[in-house]
């Protein structure tokens, strides 16, 4: 009896003790929530386009109302009107612009003082997120607050912290770096320009727009992390520009947008060469093996087709090449090939480009 009444007193102190942690544990998370919500803004573009979301979302990066956000089609218009946090409306313009980081700064019109807001250059001195890392994802997706309604906050996972090659209908994503993929659905309409944070309220990135990964032909959530960059052309230089400057030369009216964005490839040497591309369809089937490359050392042969890198299918010659681009010298990639009937698969240990011989 006595060990009875034991074993219940035990497990009613044990579920009490869990009762209140997951209340502490909300608390915390509606307590960043409602903090996270003061540092952002609603925007709503005058006019719109037919089929796109003419409003939006963007953070607070100084007290005097500048606010960070995507550099998407409501832009184009030539008013924004931005509701903050309690409701208070106001006019605003944008400053700043650079497509290769997908980013761009408005300024209200007004003069405002004191507002809630993220510190950029302290949010970016901090450690990168991790696989696995707890985060929430507020926006105004779908136009749920339109006036002192706080925003949507969606809680999830860093699912994996990789180089997007993502595409909108024809148009390849304007971001080109590596960003933090989400295991919540939270790019979507309006939602682009929202904040990305963990459990502390930490700023950890800028969500991104609606996007079809390229690889998989499936949509994607990500954000663009804070301590992204980008390198751009700017009257005939490579310049490489990171989001924490643009932000703070962008308040200050010294930015100046790039010419266009450089794609950086990481393409680390294999050494297969593929059959003639005759059309834009052909598979990607081994033409030549270089010998001594790591596709020889792996065991690769002509005529092999390659089927799979990562785990990513790669039904072109085109598809094959795009996704190889993505790891460097030093990078192990996978690869499934068939060979007659067979399914095979190899590891490649990637290294630099063979060295040409200086001509004598």
């Amino acid at each position: 009896m006595i060990r009875k009444n034991f074993f219940r007193l035990s497990a009613c102190v044990l579920l009490v003790g869990l009762t209140a942690m997951a209340g502490r544990a909300q608390e915390s998370m509606t307590k960043t929530a409602v903090n996270v919500n003061k540092k952002m803004v609603k925007l709503f573009g005058i006019g719109g386009f037919k089929g796109l979301p003419s409003y939006g979302t963007g953070i607070l990066v100084s007290e005097k109302g500048h606010i960070l956000t995507v550099n998407n089609h409501i832009l184009i218009n030539p008013g924004i009107l931005v509701h903050v946090y309690d409701g208070r409306r106001y006019q605003a313009r944008v400053i700043a612009r650079e497509p290769a980081l997908d980013a761009a700064i408005l300024e209200i019109d007004e003069e405002v003082v004191a507002l809630p807001h993220y510190d950029f250059d302290q949010e970016t001195a901090r450690p990168t997120a991790e696989n696995g890392d707890w985060i929430l994802a507020m926006s105004n997706q779908f136009k749920i607050g339109v006036g002192d309604e706080p925003m949507s906050v969606q809680r999830g996972v860093i699912a994996a912290a990789a180089d997007l090659r993502g595409r909108r209908g024809v148009f390849d994503a304007p971001y080109a770096g590596d960003v933090y993929f989400l295991d919540v659905i939270a790019c979507n309409p309006g939602a682009a320009g929202g904040a990305l944070v963990n459990r502390k309220g930490h700023l950890l990135g800028l969500l991104g727009r609606e996007l079809k990964d390229t690889r998989i032909d499936t949509w994607i959530n990500y954000a663009v992390p804070v301590q992204a960059t980008a390198e751009v052309s700017r009257e005939g230089k490579i310049e490489k520009v990171s989001l924490a400057d643009f932000v703070k030369l962008g308040i200050q009216k010294k930015y100046k947008e790039g010419d266009k964005a450089i794609r950086v490839d990481k393409g680390g040497f294999h050494g297969i060469t593929l059959v003639v591309k005759a059309v834009s369809s052909v598979p990607p089937y081994v033409e030549e093996v270089m010998l001594g490359s790591p596709a020889d050392k792996a065991g690769l042969r002509p005529d092999d087709l390659i089927l799979y890198v990562e785990g990513f299918s790669v039904p072109t010659i085109t598809s094959f090449l795009d996704v190889m681009k993505q790891y460097g010298p030093g990078s192990d990639v996978d690869l499934q090939y068939q060979r007659g009937n067979k399914l095979e698969k190899v590891r490649l240990k990637l290294t630099d480009p063979p060295k040409v011989p200086a001509a004598n």
